[in-house]
This record gives C-alpha cells, sequence and structure tokens, in this order.
C-alpha cells in the first residue's frame, strides 16, 4: 500500500472525527504491518471476538473443512457484550410460532425493522438474516441452548417472535456455543489483545499482530507479541464501541457520561478503528442506540433490563413529577428512549421516570424477586404508597391510572396509540410493582460497511478488502436508526456463519 493511498485513508478518518479519541483507545494509526516479514504461526482462520458472531463463525468454519481455526478474545472470559445480554432471539415462521398459531414470514420481520430504521436500514443484509436465522436458532438449539417455553412480542415487532433463553441472558446461548467449537476444534485464546492488521503487497489482509497475556483493566499484556498468518481471512467480531465515551461523543454529543452502558467495558472499537485505517467504509456511526428499559439504580444490563421487557406490554410508564403517561410504553427503542430522556427536574437534572406493573404480572418474569432483592424495585400494596414515596401527585397518578385501565377496557390507546391487543388486556391494579427508567447506550448501529457475504467493503475501489470478513454490531448500516430489540444475535450468528461460508466457497 503507497503512502499516498496511506495518507488518504488517514484523511477519511479525520473527517469523520474520530482521530483523536482513537489514539486514546487504540494504536497509533500507522501503516499496517506487512506479511514480508514473516509470521511466528499460522491458521486458516483467525476470528477476533467471542461472541456470538465470533462463535458461530468458528463452528461453521470447522464444519466447511477449515482445519486450523482460532478465536482470539481480549478479555479474559469468553462472550463479550453476547454473554451479558438479554438472550433475546427473534426468527420467523418458527416451531413456538406454529404452536401458538402465530402467522408470520421472513416478509414482516424485515418490513418491523425497516420502519425501525427509518428508511436508511440495508434491506437486503436484513433480508438475508431473516432469511437464515432458523437456522442460527436451530444451531443455538443443537448446540444446548434452552429457552423459555413461551414467545415474547418486544417493541416495534408487529407478532410476538422473540425466544428468551431459560436463564435470561446471553449467556445462555454463548456458553453451549463455545462447548461446541470446542468440540468442534476450534482453538480459543483469551487475553489475547488484538492490535494491527498484517498486509500483502496487494494491500489484502494477510493476518494480524496479537500481544498475549492482556490486562485490560491495566492496558497492559505480560505476554509475547506475535504476528499470525491467517491463511484463508481474517473475520472481525469484536461488537461495538458503546464503552468508548470520547468516540461516541465525537459523533453523538448527547451521549455524555450521564449516559451509562450496557456494555461491558471493553467494547471501545479498536478494530473497528483499524478496519478503517485499512480503508473500510464508515457506515452510520452517529446512529447510537440507547436501551429504553434501563435502570439508573443498577450497573450494566442488570436485571432490570430484561424485567422491563418482558413488563412493558401490560405497564404504565408516568413521569414521576406528574404522575402522566408519556409514551407509548412499546414503540421501539429510539422513540421510548428519546421520550424517557426529556423526563427532568426544573433544573434540568435527570429525573427517571416510573413504569408501574400488577405484582401478579411482574412476578411471572424471574428477574422480580431479583429486582426486589437487589433494591432497584419496589413493591407497594396501594397507589398512596407508591404515589408518596416518589413524591408523585396522588390525585394526577391515581387519574391517570383510570384512565390508562380504561384504555384496556375499551381495547384503544387515545394518549399514544399502544397496541392494546399486544398487552392481553392486562390492567394495571394493586399491588403494584415499580422501577426506574433511564436509558444505557446498548447498541452501536455504526460500523465498518460489509457486502451480504460479510466481506469488508474498500473505501476507495468500492470492492471488498482481500481477506478481511466481519460480523455483528461491528458492522455499520443494517439496522439504520434503530436497532428492534431481539435483532441482534440473528444477525451475529447468521453474518458470522455466512463468513464462513463465503470462505468455504472459495477454498482452493
Amino acid at each position: 500500500m503507497s503512502d499516498q493511498h496511506n495518507q488518504t485513508r488517514r484523511q477519511l478518518i479525520k473527517g469523520l472525527g474520530i482521530t483523536g479519541v482513537a489514539m486514546a483507545a487504540a494504536p497509533a494509526l500507522a501503516a499496517s504491518p506487512s506479511a514480508e516479514q514473516g509470521f511466528d504461526r499460522e491458521y486458516d482462520i483467525i476470528i477476533i471476538g467471542s461472541g456470538f458472531a465470533g462463535l458461530a463463525a468458528g463452528i461453521e468454519a470447522k464444519r466447511k473443512g477449515f482445519k486450523k481455526v482460532v478465536i482470539l478474545e481480549k478479555m479474559p472470559t469468553i462472550g463479550g457484550n453476547s454473554a451479558i445480554n438479554g438472550g433475546l432471539f427473534a426468527a420467523p415462521n418458527t416451531e413456538m410460532q406454529r404452536r401458538d398459531g402465530v402467522t408470520d414470514s421472513v416478509e414482516a420481520m424485515v418490513q418491523d425493522q425497516l420502519a425501525a430504521g427509518r428508511g436508511i436500514a440495508d434491506e437486503t443484509l436484513l433480508r438475508h438474516v431473516a432469511e437464515h436465522a432458523n437456522e442460527a436458532l436451530e444451531l443455538c438449539i443443537e448446540a444446548g441452548a434452552e429457552f423459555h417455553p413461551y414467545l415474547q412480542q418486544l417493541g416495534g415487532h408487529s407478532v410476538p417472535r422473540t425466544y428468551q433463553t431459560s436463564v435470561s441472558c446471553g449467556a445462555g446461548i454463548t456458553q453451549p456455543l463455545l462447548k461446541l467449537a470446542r468440540k468442534e476444534g476450534v482453538e480459543v485464546i483469551t487475553r489475547a489483545n488484538f492490535l494491527n492488521f498484517v498486509t500483502d503487497a496487494k494491500g489484502g489482509v494477510a493476518g494480524i499482530e496479537v500481544e498475549h497475556g492482556y490486562y485490560y483493566e491495566r492496558k497492559l499484556a505480560e505476554g509475547k507479541r506475535e504476528r499470525l498468518k491467517a491463511g484463508k481471512g481474517v473475520i472481525v467480531a469484536t461488537g461495538g464501541f458503546a464503552q468508548n465515551v470520547p468516540l461516541r461523543q465525537s459523533q453523538d454529543p448527547t451521549l455524555t457520561d450521564e449516559i451509562g452502558s450496557t456494555n461491558m467495558k471493553g467494547a471501545t472499537g479498536e478494530a473497528m478503528l483499524q478496519m478503517f485505517r485499512l480503508g473500510g467504509v464508515p457506515v452510520h456511526l452517529a446512529h447510537i442506540q440507547s436501551g429504553p428499559w434501563a435502570s439508573p439504580d443498577e450497573g450494566g444490563f442488570g436485571y432490570v433490563s430484561n424485567y422491563c421487557i418482558f413488563n412493558f406490554p401490560h405497564s404504565m410508564a408516568v413521569n414521576r413529577a406528574t404522575g402522566r403517561r408519556f409514551m407509548n410504553e412499546i414503540a421501539d427503542r429510539k422513540t421510548r428512549a428519546d421520550a424517557i430522556i426529556e423526563n427532568r427536574d426544573a433544573q434540568g437534572e435527570a429525573q427517571p421516570p416510573l413504569l408501574i406493573t400488577s405484582y401478579e404480572q411482574a412476578n411471572k418474569h424471574p428477574n422480580c424477586a431479583k429486582v426486589l432483592r437487589y433494591n432497584v424495585g419496589w413493591k407497594f400494596d396501594t397507589l398512596e404508597e407508591l404515589a408518596d414515596h416518589f413524591g408523585t401527585p396522588k390525585d394526577a397518578l391515581k387519574a391517570q391510572l383510570a384512565e390508562y385501565n380504561g384504555y384496556i377496557e375499551a381495547g384503544e390507546d387515545k394518549q399514544f396509540g399502544k397496541i392494546i391487543a399486544d398487552s392481553n388486556r392486562i390492567k394495571v391494579e394493586a399491588p403494584f410493582m415499580v422501577v426506574r427508567l433511564w436509558p444505557k447506550v446498548h447498541y452501536c448501529q455504526g460500523g465498518v460497511q460489509i457486502t451480504p457475504d460479510a466481506e469488508v467493503i474498500d473505501s476507495l475501489t468500492g470492492a471488498p478488502i482481500p481477506g478481511l470478513f466481519a460480523a455483528g454490531e461491528v458492522a455499520g448500516g443494517i439496522h439504520g436508526v434503530s436497532r428492534l430489540g431481539s435483532c441482534s444475535i440473528p444477525e451475529c450468528m447468521v453474518m458470522g456463519m455466512t463468513a464462513a461460508r463465503t470462505l468455504a466457497s472459495r477454498k482452493a
């Protein structure tokens, strides 16, 4: 790659406004090392990242006949954000839908996501994922993942199509996939910090540089640095950059430290930045999604998030200061997150609103007991007790409750257009369960542009960068402005499997 070519790359990144923050999170943007300098070890396929996408890619690669496949993870444990997410998996035309008499289709799932994407989602990629979502779900089940015996209908979905792991978190999938990957012969290495791509004479990816014995909190590697050759290709499956506050603020200045994150600490985007330096096309970096179901009373994803996802359809969200509803509780994520963050006191300080649910219904979710045990939720026998606890006007709250329950009876929400059928006509009645809401940065829609074959596109030529693939959250533009809940696991797994299949189709 010529000096002029590298200079053009650096100018592109500078134009994005991320050069300064990249320095804090990743190695200096120097020229890529050359394959002519040799390698310490060789693999057929190198996979960076051990979440849904990386594990699915590794399993599929071995099943397609690749002998030496390795998954590298910079953190001490396997799974990344995937292990701590909600374990929610959307797919159309599933066995559970047929059992429950739910009519669904690939087209319906695609159209729901296009609506959430506000006109800029990638329909081709969404359709590819929806068409293969059942294959990924079957892989989970084959690996030993277990799911609740019911479907959920998350905000923005037109029908119930969401499975959830029986442990209500992503580890219910990553752990079985890890076990299966090792059984298939995939090598898995933790504390392996990706540093750089190694390129060949034509600018293609020939391998990577990595340092071993890496301790993220200390930003220190106690092991040796190696150059690993990828005989067939490198698959980047490193997730998003939600924990890189300077980087996310450079794209969306509103995402300050006031907004926490559900992501694990290592979600800082180094591999994405290195793909930009290599020539990858940045897409939709400013579209960063905050989860409207998060709680300010616990760290990370916590227990409240899954509790809320389950309970939103039959709950009432109210402004603490007014006692009135302020949103459709099952609108898409962006609509709800934007509405929640408007809840502020007279000084402009955050005033998290309340999600009020009948305890009888709330207690049907396994997290309800944990929410109470860890004091991130409250149970009240009367509405008066609830109002006194939060300083909410009693008369206004009583009137709002009566109005909301009237909508449930009538089958029409005249306040915010909530689809009453999705609530199963469940009223909000005493005793009450309450949690506080405040969005947390959850998912980065932006990343590097890929083809439906999971190839990373070169920003100057428009052609795929030889030897470089990406899958999962690190790939951008798929979901547009807002991603529907439960659509990330199928995307990650399908595109990870797709990358391996693409490589297999080109085996010499």
